[in-house]
């Protein structure tokens, strides 16, 4: 299974950074998404497929993390990549679709940020004087603070 399959090579080689962190996010929604299908038809070839292409698109992310200019926000993200990668192993060893639903339920958190960014970028609207991984993180921050409380 290739990791690109939603997004052309030719547009990710052209995409901004904030834009290649989207596309990174919905091809690892993508084959999540794919993988429980997988489980629901007992596909486990396309399963593990799946949950592999995951793991090294979450872990492509978390090695690009930079604590010394991001500080928290890049820490607070490692973090939340490193619990994925924990737990998506227990997909394949327990044909287990609600831990595929909550990596891709922390991820479109994630990936909504970046657009949002990403967006802001294109505009003319994003501070670029701060790297646009502490914005994203920060936003995602303010909103899981106010569905929290």
């Amino acid at each position: 299974m290739s990791i690109v399959t939603k997004h052309r090579l030719e547009d990710m080689l052209a995409a901004t950074p904030s834009r290649m962190v989207v596309m990174l996010y919905d091809e690892a929604i993508g084959a999540l998404r794919t993988s429980v299908m997988a489980i629901a038809s007992g596909d486990i070839e396309c399963r593990c497929n799946c949950v592999t292409a995951v793991l090294e698109i979450v872990g492509h992310l978390y090695l690009c993390l930079d604590e010394k200019q991001g500080g928290d926000v890049a820490r607070n993200l490692g973090s939340i990549y490193g619990h994925i990668i924990s737990r998506l192993p227990m997909v394949n060893l327990y044909n287990d679709a609600e831990v595929a639903e909550e990596a891709i339920g922390l991820l479109e958190m994630l990936r909504d940020s970046w657009i949002e960014l990403d967006a802001r970028i294109a505009d003319g609207t994003a501070d670029l004087s701060v790297d646009p991984a502490v914005i994203a993180a920060v936003n995602e921050a303010q909103r899981a603070e106010a569905r929290n409380g």
